[in-house]
């Protein structure tokens, strides 16, 4: 699955379940929501957690809590570009010329 049709499919989840009606600003709140989880599982990857209410975690079990959270993100980002109408193929591009631009790379 590619990312316009990961898009496609996430908008069409969210509307089946009324989530797609949140503003824009609503899922920005969300996606800071998920990115102090993530924040949080790659603290605890880096410099480990030590919380009274956290039970250890494998290397495994934090590796796959990373790709969810990084997912998590993501989809956010997705939510509020289809609301905003933006093609994230257009997202990327964009990231890229900046980069490019910036930075004076060849590729």
């Amino acid at each position: 699955m590619d990312i316009d049709e990961h898009q496609q499919w996430l908008v069409n989840f969210y509307k089946q379940r009324n989530w797609y009606d949140y503003s824009p600003f609503i899922h920005l709140n969300f996606l800071t929501e998920e990115v102090g989880e993530l924040a949080r599982v790659v603290r605890a990857i880096e410099i480990g957690r030590d919380h009274p209410g956290e039970t250890h975690q494998t290397p495994a079990a934090l590796d796959a809590n990373l790709n969810e959270e990084l997912a998590d993100v993501m989809d956010q980002v997705l939510m509020v570009a289809s609301q905003y109408n933006i093609d994230p193929q257009e997202l990327l591009q964009a990231s890229q010329n900046k980069l490019t631009a910036r930075f004076h790379t060849e590729n």
